[in-house]
């Protein structure tokens, strides 16, 4: 047996296969019903001459299929590469050819899509069409690329586990969500990335699990029933359905946010634990939760005690709000990216709301970086500002870009770190504030200023809905703090009043010298802010005023 993902499911559906796994709308599947369907759909990869190491690509919504088709292609030591579903045609050439993808699985309604870039990728031999989990009888055409439909791709299969044996060493790759450019392929071997992302090691004390600790727990009764609210297609969630399903819990899915039906399912279906993206998922849920409190029909959320935040600012004004409504839940912000997995965690209460950032105490091999990349002692250095960074089981680097590898992946006192360039200042106890990106840092008369540390604050303003800062060009300071805002409906924003009222909790240099307000504020399918199109927004107004002057 190896440390590898397909033997860790595995080994829950030996111990549990009558247990419900996944369920997506009316349909549940237990970990026997996964485990047939991905055993067949392995089986007619491998029959299309897809070979371990072959990049195999899905490019769909959550659904029951989805996880399948991941379970398919670690069952055969191929390597699953993840696709935004929100891609257009460029970005989708570009992930094709980048991955050097040989066979795709995708969702119908993304045929025209597909059928338009399949010819320029001549390895891409195969794709299986699964269908549309929201518009079931979709009948784009699928031949232009010759596709096959998932049920006649599984109908003739063997669903038997013959496959041959695995290694730690097998790769699996997600690619980053491109919030500063074209998307990144972040090489995990599976081992490293069950250590870190996939529950294979104690959070708290860093004391390594053994390959068959979490298939014991799949025995127990009262197994978690489980809500992770952001695609597969993005690395948290998708190590977050590993890792329960490598438990023997329930995760429900769909394929699509709502705040109404997200409450619907917890109440339905008595869901403990919630994943979401910060105050893009946060803020509409709490609202929903608020307005339908004062109905006849209230959500009750007895059965959440967790809910756990990620990737993105949940703000203390959000976060507040849940508290107040929800005050058993346990609540927590987790530090982490694609490069270095877990980082760390903060547990938030109603006393210890930070105004600053989430603060977290580090996890396991977690380090803050000074300037010349020398490991800050956290009892010695509090107050300082540095690099995160993660040693331990860390990946291998970025598929096809050696120079990028090289500036994220460091060696230091013989320790392979992982410093992707998020930005922290130390605190008492060991735990540090979160301060964001340090290439979103803005620089400004020789002050730095962290973006989400104005943003936080900003969302305070009661006629704020949502909002991202970023520098723009500005010839006395070099940049300028820009915010783009979304107002909440019916309000408006003032950029005097606005600055009046950051007064008390930002320093001066730390203000916006300029505001562009936005129907919808730029956010990625996974709720990740898209700094670059912010600033665009900010040029483009700035651009048309002065063409007015």
């Amino acid at each position: 047996m190896a440390l590898n993902i397909a033997d860790l499911f595995e080994h829950a559906v030996d111990a549990a296969p009558d247990k419900p796994a996944v369920k997506v709308g009316e349909r549940t599947v237990t970990y026997a019903d996964l485990e047939a369907e991905s055993n067949k759909l392995a089986h007619y990869l491998q029959s299309q001459g897809v070979k371990p190491g072959d990049h195999v690509a899905v490019y769909a919504k959550n659904s029951i299929e989805h996880v399948v088709a991941v379970l398919a292609i670690v069952k055969i030591r191929a390597v699953n590469i993840n696709v935004n579903y929100r891609y257009v045609e460029g970005e989708l050439n570009y992930l094709f050819e980048n991955a050097d993808v040989v066979a795709l699985i995708v969702e119908r309604t993304y045929a025209p899509l597909v059928a338009k870039t399949y010819p320029n990728h001549p390895r891409l031999h195969t794709v299986v069409v699964v269908p549309d989990v929201i518009e079931p009888d979709d009948t784009s055409d699928i031949t232009d690329f010759g596709g096959v439909p998932y049920a006649d791709a599984i109908a003739d299969q063997s669903a038997e586990r013959d496959f041959a044996e695995r290694s730690p060493d097998d790769l699996h790759i997600i690619y980053t969500g491109g919030t500063t450019g074209f998307p990144k392929g972040v090489m995990w071997r599976h081992e490293d990335f069950w250590r870190t992302l996939g529950g294979g090691i104690d959070f708290y004390t860093g004391e390594n699990l053994s390959e068959f600790d979490q298939s014991e727990q799949a025995k127990q009764d009262g197994r978690m029933v489980t809500l992770p609210l952001s695609p597969l297609m993005h690395g948290g969630a998708q190590a977050g359905l590993l890792m329960h399903l490598f438990a023997g819990h329930l995760t429900i899915l769909e394929p699509k946010f709502d705040p109404q039906r997200t409450w619907e399912l917890i109440d339905e279906n008595g869901i403990m634990l919630i994943f979401m993206t910060g105050d893009a998922m946060a803020r509409p849920l709490i609202e929903e939760f608020e307005r339908k409190a004062t109905t006849d029909s209230p959500y009750s959320g007895a059965s959440l005690f967790a809910v756990s935040s990620s990737a993105a600012i949940f703000s203390p004004e959000v976060k507040e709000r849940w508290i107040n409504a929800l005050p058993n839940p346990v609540y927590t912000d987790s530090v982490g990216a694609s490069e270095t997995g877990f980082q760390g965690m903060g547990m938030q209460d109603k006393a210890h709301i930070s105004s600053d950032g989430p603060v977290v105490g580090l996890g396991p091999n977690s380090v803050v970086l000074d300037d010349n990349n020398k490991i800050l002692d956290l009892a010695t250095n509090v107050g300082k500002i540095g690099r995160l960074g993660r040693g331990g089981s860390v990946p291998v680097g970025y598929y096809k870009d050696e120079k990028k590898s090289a500036e994220t992946f460091l060696v230091i006192d013989g320790l392979r770190i992982s410093v992707p360039g998020d930005f922290a200042r130390i605190e008492e106890e060991g735990r540090v504030t979160l301060l964001g990106r340090g290439s979103n840092c803005v620089n400004t008369g020789g002050e730095k200023v962290y973006p989400e540390e104005v943003e936080m604050a900003i969302k305070r303003h009661p006629a704020v809905y949502d909002v991202l800062v970023v520098g723009i060009p500005d010839e006395k300071f070099g940049q300028s703090v820009a915010a783009v805002i979304q107002p909440r409906a019916g309000e408006t924003v003032e950029l005097d009043e606005l600055r009046d009222f950051l007064r008390a909790s930002l320093s001066g240099y730390k203000l916006p010298r300029t505001i562009t307000l936005v129907p919808e504020i730029p956010r990625n399918a996974t709720g990740k802010a898209q700094y670059p199109r912010a600033k665009e927004l900010l040029l483009e107004a700035k651009a048309t005023e002065g063409a007015k002057l």
